[in-house]
Formats: C-alpha cells, structure tokens, sequence
C-alpha cells in the first residue's frame, strides 16, 4: 500500500480485497472473543477540525482492540489554531506518534499533512472524499450480496464527499452507481470523468425514480453537510423531492437494501420508516467503521 490513505483510489483492487477479508476476519474473530495486540506500542494522533461521532469512536476503540493507542486532538486546541504551519505540525508529530488520521474541511489540509508527515496520514474526511465510509459500505454490501461485481447503486440526493468516494469507488469494485441530484448539487466533475475514464459505470441524472428503478443498494446522506448550514433554507427546498421514502423504495428492486452513512436527518433525506425498516443495513454499515478501520490500521501501522 501507499504510506497514506487519503482518495479510495490509494488502494488497487487486489488491495482493497485483501483489507476487507482482513476487515471480515477482524469482525468475526472480535464476535468469538478472540482479541489481538497487532498495534501494541503504536499510537494514532486523531486531529478534529469537525465535529464527530462515529469516526471518532471508531478509531479510538479500533486502536483500543488492536493495543495500540488514540490520541485526540482538536485543532482549535492545537497551535496550529494560533499560526503554526501544517508542515511544522506534520514534521514534529512525525517524530511522536505512528501514522494521523485528520477530519478536516479542505482536502488539501490533509494532503498537505501527508506532503510533510514520514508517518502514514488517513482521510477521516475531507470535503472531497469520505474513503474510510466507503471501506464500510463496501463491507456491508459484500456481507449482505456476498459480492460487489455488478451491483446496482442508487445514490439519491446532494453529490457529496461520500458521494464522490462511492463513485471512485465502482473502479475497484464492479459496482454500477447511478447518481440522482438537482441540478447545482452534482458529485465534482473531475471525480466523475476521474472513475469513468479508469473503468467505472456511474451514470448523472435528475430524477430520484429513476436513479433507483431495479436498483440493488439505495445510498443517501444528509442534504446539509457541516459547512453548509448558510444554505439550509435553499437546501431544503431544492432537495425536497430527494427524499428516500416508502413510495420511491417500490421503484427499486424488491430485495434492495439501504445505506445512510450517518447523522441522519429522518424525514429529511430519509424516513424513519426506511430507516428503521427491514431493506435498512443502516446499523452494520456504521459497526464496519469499526472492522473496516481496523484492518486498514493494521496495513498502514503494523511494524
């Protein structure tokens, strides 16, 4: 692998293979009680500039179960908040902890991050990719479908970073992705010629109904990502007939299956019927965070 994960294209598809077995492996070894000290002496800096639940608890206690150690760091704490240049913070952290893990608002922060760090930097998010979201939805539809060659994804509603990543995503994983917005909400332009020009099926169109006509998996995310909060009232009546309901469900595939990455807004982008409903996998998506990440530490940090 490279020293960084930052796009889901830093990883081939024999790579990906590998990380999700050791992901399924990771996961069914934790159910039996098996515990490991893979990442004994190793220690993950975990810089926040956003607010976070699940990448958060995701990789401390990944960290946790693997023997290693989670140091949290807000960057409003840091000195970084005061002046400091990221590639002096990079430099000295180098020199402290074993790999970072940075949830920032440009993706340029981490990529900057990673330029100066000799330690392995991780994507807990960016406003362009989400790559560690997508390891978990890989993971739970490979659990559910047993294979991701050929499935059929709908994504309705804001072309987000989760968005973006999902569409990278179909270059390592067969998966054929149909992406619903309104019109000013796309997934960035150079994402999309980025995976179609290496092989992957995404298709743009308008209409939520037709995104998810015969769909297998139907994906969504919130419409008001953080940073966005000045545009909610535009947002909300742009993206109203967005929502995944009961009535756009029966334009899928009758065995489909939904995925919400998490803060949901129910009644927003998605029902609570859907979301609380049997096609939801809303609740193993979040826990493969957690098995997912372990297995990509253990790629990125293992001596």
């Amino acid at each position: 692998m490279k020293k960084d994960f930052i796009s889901i294209l830093d990883i081939d598809e024999l790579e990906l293979e590998q990380l999700l077995n050791e992901a399924h492996e990771l996961k069914r070894q934790k159910k039996a009680g098996i515990k490991h000290l893979l990442l004994a002496g190793q220690t993950l800096a975990m810089i926040f500039e956003k607010s976070s639940t699940r990448t958060h608890i995701s990789f401390e206690v990944g960290m946790n179960q693997l023997g290693g150690h989670a140091l949290f760091l807000n960057a409003g704490d840091m000195q970084i908040r005061r002046g400091e240049e990221i590639r002096d913070t990079a430099r000295a952290a180098s020199r402290y902890v074993s790999g970072m893990m940075i949830r920032a608002y440009k993706h340029s922060t981490i990529e900057e991050y990673a330029k100066y760090a000799t330690i392995p930097v991780i994507n807990g998010l960016s406003d362009l990719e989400h790559p560690c979201q997508l390891l978990a939805d890989i993971m739970t539809i490979q659990e559910h479908f047993g294979s991701t060659k050929d499935i059929r994804v709908a994504w309705v509603g804001d072309g987000n970073n989760v968005c973006n990543s999902l569409i990278l995503a179909t270059v390592l994983t067969g998966l054929r992705v149909t992406v619903a917005t309104p019109e000013g909400y796309e997934p960035a332009g150079e994402i999309v010629r980025k995976a179609q020009s290496l092989g992957g099926d995404v298709t743009l169109v308008r209409e939520p109904g037709q995104a998810v006509k015969d769909a297998e998996v139907i994906v969504t995310d919130t419409w008001i990502s953080m940073g966005d909060e000045g545009e909610k009232e535009e947002r909300m009546r742009v993206f109203r007939k967005y929502t995944v309901d009961a009535p756009l469900m029966k334009h899928a595939s009758p065995d489909a299956r939904v995925l919400h990455c998490l803060p949901a807004h129910r009644g927003e982008e998605i029902t609570d019927e859907v979301m609380e409903g049997g096609q939801s996998l809303v609740w193993d998506e979040a826990e493969n965070r957690l098995h997912a990440q372990k297995a990509l530490l253990v790629r990125l940090l293992r001596k």
